[in-house]
């Protein structure tokens, strides 16, 4: 759509141009042509007379139509209220034909204290609350009139300083913009969605947009970092911090693109976190839903308890006591910013309807100069409309001195004379407003005092006069005026910033595992595939319930906040948090509702280990490698190769080994033992690793173990042990790849190795 296209939509954005040509009065076009100019006039309502403000009063035309329909109801802030639905009545009625309950919630909004950063309406009745913006009674409940800040608007509509137009039906005028006396575009802000356009302009803070004003108007080279000096952010109506950095809000005023990061107060009473102050738009009781969601998911159990103490004294309090004294609290909240609305970011488009009449993105500067512009105009205006008035007034009071020095004969004129009007007029030589004013004149106002109150009016109106006159001369003289108002306003109105600027790092949701208490569990597999979390160590899994036709495989000890890694026999790789299991008093779950495992694989080994371990995997072929822990973990359902497993060769149970493992004991299944160090097995990430031990055809490995220092090697085999002590181990110690030394008689049949303690 190109910019020339903004001055040719329909008149106040009504009606359909046809064109084409005409026969037989049909009149013939092409569907597309039709369709484009029926769309493109649309769009331009939509823009022009919907959903975007005016630079100048910063209203949307229903905004500005409840504006002005008050103000003839005589709706000031010094009146009484009257029923809303008188005022949607004449809005609705007589400027606006649109629907009234979109009327009336325009209005609401515009009454609300919590949405409006200067709110235009004081209403009086239930006109919503910050938890539920639209829980406002129906009009024929509330009642309404002008708030104080509404005057600097309306102040001076009536002396002829804004154009007028035909209202919808030509019976009445309606101004086209409001003579607004302060930037209200920026005070309030305002959100609109148009055809292909959109506003986001946040609120800001009155002394401080005042300020940036009169800076402008003093140095009209200034740039917008110097404007940003008096105006350093927007100014929300909740107390609730920004912490966008400083050069960023820079940036959004240089290009009036960007986004504004809100995020709620609190402080710490007595071990309880007490909420004080929420983002703009943001409802205590969503906030209270989405912290309670995380403890009912079990995400959450650092908090135990959340309460609603918010009132009339203190609108917002929300208290939310955590498990312990001993939990950070700053922690917490921190998470809390990151996963609720208690931090919020806000877009920011200034993109309104410039002098010109068309829709632009601005900059802070430009913003304050159009601005001005229309300012300056206004105030003109005023000075014209009031300097006609002068001197009209002064015409007439001539006018009256001339019959006062001749009144007897202006007496005798007009009982005498058939026209008196035209005989005035020639005689004194007067105008025509002059001769209507002397027939006019009352027999009281004859008296010799009257001439005296003329002629002190002539003298105070020809000195306002002068005062006028050099307004419109000396721009200086016109430019001190208009600061002056500023400073008057901005003193009348103004008040203190609520949202203060605070310079914070982006917040950080908590890791899940620093959000679960840590307490020792026994995770349980199944031969079919069947997993479950016991809490403690000790558990006899064996002993556990078991579904028909299923029983037990493996288990492992760890921690609730450790990942679980299970492992199938293609030598894929998946995780499961162990905190997320179920619990051991049922018979657990499938994996497959959790996993997605190749068609026909079988879990059947399982690793708990922390983060900074490694583990050990190795196959029944003699080949392994040591791997990070982290490798390990998988966010896929389907998880990862880990071990690429030789033809007919079976994994092995996963050792977990920590910093203090020195040596590693692999036995055979013809009764070898071999130990080697640490350090000889490789480290991968994934594949097959290297030959570990030696094996004679036929035969596999069986069993590993891991050794710290000072530990012997327990060697089971059926009912029968033996121990080997740290002074064998250099009997079968070897390289790697070798066959190690076959046990003593009766162990040829190995089917466990366990350290032990010498």
């Amino acid at each position: 759509m190109s910019s020339d296209e903004f001055n040719h939509g329909p008149e106040n954005g009504h009606g359909i141009g046809m064109g084409g040509n005409s026969t037989d009065g049909f009149e013939r076009r092409s569907i597309a042509e039709f369709s484009e100019q029926a769309y493109l006039n649309y769009a331009m309502y939509v823009i022009l007379d919907r959903a975007l403000p005016s630079v100048c009063d910063g209203l949307k035309p229903v905004q500005r139509r409840i504006v002005y329909a008050m103000s003839e109801l005589g709706l000031t802030a010094a009146s009484k209220h009257k029923k809303s639905a008188r005022t949607v009545g004449d809005v609705i009625g007589k400027f606006h034909p649109h629907g009234d309950s979109a009327c009336y919630e325009a209005m609401v909004l515009m009454a609300q204290p919590f949405s409006y950063r200067y709110p235009l309406i004081d209403g009086q009745g239930n006109f919503g609350s910050p938890d539920d913006p639209k829980s406002f009674a129906a009009m024929r409940y509330t009642e309404s009139r002008l708030t104080a800040y509404a005057h600097s608007l309306l102040a001076e509509a009536e002396q002829g300083t804004v154009d007028w137009q035909p209202n919808f039906d030509g019976t009445l005028e309606e101004p086209t913009l409001l003579p607004a006396r302060l930037p209200n575009v920026l005070l309030n802000g305002g959100m609109g969605i148009a055809v292909g356009l959109s506003t986001d302009i946040p609120p800001h803070n009155l002394r401080e947009v005042v300020a940036a004003t009169i800076a402008l108007l003093d140095e009209p080279e200034s740039t917008v970092d110097d404007l940003c000096r008096h105006l350093r952010g927007p100014d929300f109506p909740t107390e609730a911090e920004i912490i966008t950095p400083p050069d960023e809000i820079m940036q959004m005023y240089r290009t009036g693109t960007g986004s504004v990061r809100q995020r709620a107060r609190y402080e710490v009473e007595q071990g309880e976190i007490i909420i004080t102050a929420l983002p703009f738009q943001v409802s205590g009781s969503k906030i209270l839903e989405q912290i309670a969601a995380q403890m009912n998911a079990k995400k959450l159990p650092l908090v135990t308890d959340l309460r609603d103490e918010s009132d009339h004294e203190a609108p917002t309090r929300l208290v939310i006591i955590p498990r312990s004294r001993q939990v950070d609290a700053e922690a917490l909240m921190a998470h809390l910013f990151a996963t609720t609305d208690l931090e919020k970011s806000y877009r920011v488009n200034m993109n309104v309807i410039a002098l010109d009449g068309r829709p632009r993105v601005m900059n802070l500067k430009d913003l304050l100069s159009e601005w001005l512009q229309f300012r300056r105009q206004t105030l003109t205006r005023r000075i014209q409309w009031r300097l006609a008035k002068v001197e009209n007034r002064l015409e007439i009071l001539a006018g009256l001195l001339i019959a006062f020095l001749n009144i007897d004969e202006v007496i005798a004129v007009i009982r005498e004379a058939d026209e008196p009007k035209a005989e005035l007029i020639a005689r004194f030589d007067l105008t025509e407003r002059q001769a209507e004013a002397i027939l006019e004149i009352r027999l009281r106002q004859l008296a010799k005092l009257e001439e005296i109150a003329i002629k002190k009016e002539q003298g105070e109106l020809m000195a306002e006069s002068e005062i006028l006159r050099g307004l419109l001369a000396d721009e200086s003289r016109l430019r001190n005026l208009l600061r002056d108002e500023l400073q008057d306003d901005a003193q009348k109105y103004g008040d203190a910033r609520r949202s203060r600027l605070v310079t914070r790092g982006a917040a950080q949701a908590l890791a899940e595992t620093a959000l679960i208490s840590s307490e020792p569990v026994t995770v349980v597999l199944s031969k079919n595939g069947w997993i479950r979390a016991a809490k403690g160590h000790d558990v006899d899994p064996v002993a556990l319930s078991y579904k028909a036709g299923d029983g037990y495989l493996v288990h492992m000890n760890g921690k609730s906040t450790q990942s679980v890694i299970l492992l199938d026999d293609t030598g894929r790789a998946y995780t499961l948090a162990a905190h997320s299991l179920p619990s051991a008093r049922g018979q657990g779950e499938p994996l497959t509702g959790r996993l997605s495992p190749p068609t026909g694989a079988q879990f059947n080994q399982m690793v708990m280990a922390d983060d900074k371990d490694a583990v050990l995997l190795w196959q029944s072929g003699g080949y392994g490698f040591i791997t990070p822990f982290e490798e390990l973990l998988s966010r896929q359902r389907a998880g990862k190769v880990m071990v690429s497993l030789q033809d007919g060769a079976t994994l092995g149970a996963p050792i977990r080994l920590d910093d203090q493992v020195q040596r590693i004991a692999f036995a055979s299944s013809d009764g070898h033992v071999l130990i080697l160090e640490r350090a000889e097995i490789p480290q991968l990430s994934k594949g097959r690793g290297n030959k570990l031990m030696g094996l004679k055809s036929g035969f596999t490995l069986i069993a590993a173990c891991a050794l710290v220092e000072g530990e012997g090697l327990k060697v089971q085999s059926g009912a029968r042990s033996v121990t080997l002590r740290d002074v064998d181990f250099d009997n079968y110690g070897g390289a790697r790849a070798s066959r190690g030394r076959i046990l003593p008689r009766g162990f040829q049949r190995v089917d466990a190795l366990f350290p032990a303690q010498d």
